[in-house]
C-alpha cells in the first residue's frame, strides 16, 4: 500500500485536477488512497490525526474509534456557539471483479460530468462529506466561521456502530450539519428510529399415525414478490409473502376444519430490514379435500392479484404435491397460535407524518419466520420504525402483547432513536434561506423512513438542531457509484454560507 501510494496518488490527483473547491477535491483524492472498509478504518484515523497535528488543532478519540477535531471560531465567529460537522469515514466495498479493499487504493476516474471509480465503489458516500469537513478545518484563520467540532464516525455502513457507541462527552455543540445526503437540492430534516422484536413460539407436534392415513401432503409457495427495504419501500404497496401464505392456510383451516388441515412447517423471509419476498409451507389435507384446496388456492391467487397485482406483477401462488409424507405435524393448538400471530402482527404503514407530506411516520415489518429444530420453537422477527419514540414503543408493546396472548415470548433489544422533523427549527430556516440565496430556488425539505446517524448522535450528544445535505451521488453502495461534479461546489458553498450565518449568532 505505502510503496505504491505516490504513483496512485498522481493518478488520483489527475482525476480531480482543476475541480473546485480545490482543497475539498484534494482531500477526497487523498482519502481514496487509504483503504477504509467498515471496521477497518485505522489508516484513515491515522491520516486524520496527522492533519489535526499539522493544523495545530485539538483532537480527541473515543474507545470506538470516532474522532473529533476542533477548530476555534474565526473571522468574527469566535464568540458564536460551536457547530458540529459530521460524516462517516468507512465505505461500502463492492466491486465487479475481486478487489482487495483492505490494502488497495480506489482508482478515481473522471467520466464526463462525474467522478467515479474503476470497477469498485467510489466511497463518495461519505468521502465527499469527510473531505468537506476537512476543507473547513483547513480554511484560512480569517474565514468567518463559528467554533467547529468535526466528528468523523466509524462503521456507519454495517450497523451505525460508531454513532451508537459514540462518547457524547467529546462534544459540546447543540447544532449539527450532517454531510451524508446524496441529493443536491434536498435538505433532510428527520429520520426514523427503529427497534426489533424477536418472538419465540413453542411448537408442539403430534405424530401422524394410522388415523392420518388418508392425508396427503402439499407444498404451498408464495413467490415473485418485490420485497425491498422495510423502511424506504414500506409505503409502496408491496405485499408480504409470509402474511399471504398464512392467510391461505388460515382460510383452509376455517373452511375445512382444524382436524382436516395439518400444518407441518412454514418458513419465509430472510433479513430483518427486508420485506419478505417468498414463503413456503408444507401442509396436509384429507384426500377428499384436495380439490377444494386447489380451488381455494386458485381463488386466493385471483384475490391477491386484484389486491396487489398493479404492484406485485410477478406474484405467484403455487400448490404442488409433496411426495415426502411427513411423520408429524403441528397440533391444532400450535397451528392456531402461529396463524393468529402471522395474520395479526402489525405490518405495513401505521401512520403517515402530519408534518412532512408523503412521509411514513410509523411502520412495522413482519420480516421472517423460521423453525429451530433443536429448540422446537418458531422464531418470528419484526422490525418497527418511527420518527416518534413513543409511537415506536407503542407498536412494540402491541407486538409483545399479541405474542404473549399466543403463548410466545418476546425479546426486544433497546431501540435506536429517530429524529423527529421540526420545520420551525432555526437551522432548517437558516439552511433554507442560504440555499435560496445561492440558487434562487427553495430546497426540498425531506425526511427518510430509515435509520440515520443523525438520530443517534442527536440523542447521545443532546443535539437540538440538525440538518443533513450533500451533493448528488448516484449508485451508492455499488460499483456504479459516481458523484456529480457540478453539485460539489454549490454543496460546499452552502456549508460555508450556513456556517457564516451561525458565526453571527450570539
Amino acid at each position: 500500500y505505502r510503496k505504491n501510494r505516490y504513483f496512485r496518488g498522481k493518478f488520483a490527483m489527475a482525476a480531480v485536477s482543476g475541480l473546485e473547491p480545490k482543497q475539498l477535491w484534494s482531500n477526497f483524492a487523498q482519502l481514496a488512497e487509504i483503504p477504509r472498509p467498515s471496521k477497518k478504518e485505522e489508516k484513515v484515523l491515522v491520516w486524520l490525526q496527522k492533519i489535526a497535528e499539522e493544523l495545530k488543532l485539538e483532537y480527541v478519540q473515543d474507545q470506538t474509534g470516532n474522532m473529533v477535531i476542533k477548530r476555534p471560531g474565526s473571522g468574527g465567529g469566535e464568540a458564536a456557539a460551536p457547530v458540529l460537522i459530521q460524516g462517516h469515514i468507512d465505505m461500502v466495498t463492492e466491486s465487479n471483479e475481486p478487489f482487495d479493499f483492505e490494502n488497495k487504493a480506489i482508482e478515481l476516474v473522471r467520466d464526463g460530468d462525474y467522478i467515479t471509480a474503476n470497477g469498485t465503489t467510489l466511497g463518495a458516500d461519505n468521502g465527499i462529506g469527510v473531505a468537506a469537513a476537512l476543507a473547513l478545518l483547513q480554511m484560512p484563520r480569517s474565514a468567518k466561521l463559528p467554533p467547529l467540532e468535526c466528528l468523523f464516525t466509524v462503521d456507519e455502513e454495517t450497523g451505525l456502530t460508531g454513532a451508537k457507541q459514540l462518547n457524547g462527552e467529546m462534544l459540546s455543540a447543540k447544532t449539527m450539519l450532517n454531510l451524508d445526503t446524496e441529493e443536491w437540492g434536498s435538505v433532510y430534516v428527520g429520520c426514523a428510529g427503529g427497534g426489533d422484536s424477536v418472538i419465540t413460539v413453542p411448537a408442539t407436534h403430534e405424530t401422524l399415525t394410522g388415523e392420518h392415513g388418508d392425508f396427503e401432503a402439499f407444498s404451498l409457495k408464495i413467490s415473485g414478490l418485490k420485497g425491498g427495504h422495510s423502511g424506504i419501500d414500506i409505503a409502496s404497496g408491496r405485499s408480504n409473502a409470509v402474511r399471504l401464505a398464512a392467510v391461505v392456510i388460515m382460510e383452509a383451516v376455517s373452511l375445512f376444519g382444524a382436524e382436516n388441515v395439518l400444518v407441518v412447517d412454514i418458513k419465509g423471509g430472510n433479513k430483518r430490514n427486508a420485506i419478505a419476498r417468498e414463503c413456503t409451507a408444507t401442509i396436509c389435507v384429507r384426500s377428499d379435500s384436495e380439490t377444494k384446496l386447489r380451488e381455494l388456492c386458485a381463488e386466493k391467487s385471483r384475490q391477491f392479484s386484484r389486491e396487489f397485482g398493479s404492484v406485485e406483477t410477478g406474484l405467484k401462488l403455487e400448490l404442488s404435491p409433496d411426495s415426502n409424507i411427513p411423520s408429524e405435524a403441528l397440533t391444532a393448538t400450535s397451528t392456531r397460535a402461529l396463524l393468529c400471530l402471522l395474520t395479526s402482527l402489525p405490518h405495513g404503514v401505521i401512520r403517515m407524518s402530519p408534518v412532512i407530506g408523503d412521509l411514513v411516520e410509523t411502520s412495522s415489518n413482519m420480516a421472517a419466520i423460521c423453525y429451530d429444530e433443536k429448540e422446537k420453537v418458531y422464531t418470528l422477527t419484526c422490525s418497527t420504525r418511527s420518527s416518534v419514540a413513543s409511537a415506536l414503543e407503542n407498536v412494540r408493546l402491541q407486538i409483545k402483547m399479541l405474542a404473549e396472548m399466543c403463548g410466545g415470548t418476546v425479546s426486544q433489544p433497546e431501540a435506536y432513536p429517530g429524529w423527529q422533523p421540526n420545520l420551525e427549527s432555526k437551522i432548517v430556516k437558516v439552511t433554507s434561506a442560504c440555499y435560496e440565496s445561492l440558487t434562487s430556488e427553495k430546497p426540498k425539505l425531506l425526511a427518510i423512513h430509515a435509520g440515520l446517524e443523525c438520530g443517534l448522535i442527536n440523542d447521545r450528544c443532546g443535539i437540538t438542531e440538525t440538518v443533513s445535505f450533500g451533493p448528488t451521488i448516484h449508485g451508492a453502495h455499488s460499483p456504479d457509484e459516481k458523484v456529480e461534479i457540478a453539485t460539489v461546489a454549490p454543496f460546499f458553498e452552502l456549508v460555508v454560507a450556513v456556517l457564516g450565518e451561525l458565526a453571527d449568532a450570539r
